[in-house]
């Protein structure tokens, strides 16, 4: 995992201590450490499960559709676009 900062949206902080009724120095390490855990990339995320799953057994092909399954409703981290890269998805 990394120890880079990881950013917090402000509205996500608010709506943590609300529906918690936590503390805001609570809520905050609370997201925090819940980004960390996701922090992830998706290149190591599928190296890792697929040691994993091969560990216990499976195969490629069971492995891979499983792993297209996780990866369809699963939070990863976000490449590391360039300036070039934000400019074309914002301006085309």
């Amino acid at each position: 995992m990394h120890s880079q900062p990881v950013y917090v949206d402000p509205r996500l902080l608010r709506r943590v201590q609300e529906s918690s009724g936590l503390t805001e120095s609570e809520a905050q390490r609370l997201v925090e450490d819940v980004l960390a855990f996701h922090a992830e990339s998706v290149e190591d995320r599928v190296r890792r499960r697929h040691s994993e799953l091969k560990t216990y057994g499976a195969r490629n092909a069971e492995i891979f559709a499983r792993l297209r399954e996780e990866l369809s409703g699963h939070v990863v981290a976000a490449p590391d676009l360039s300036e070039r890269q934000l400019r074309r998805i914002i301006y085309g």
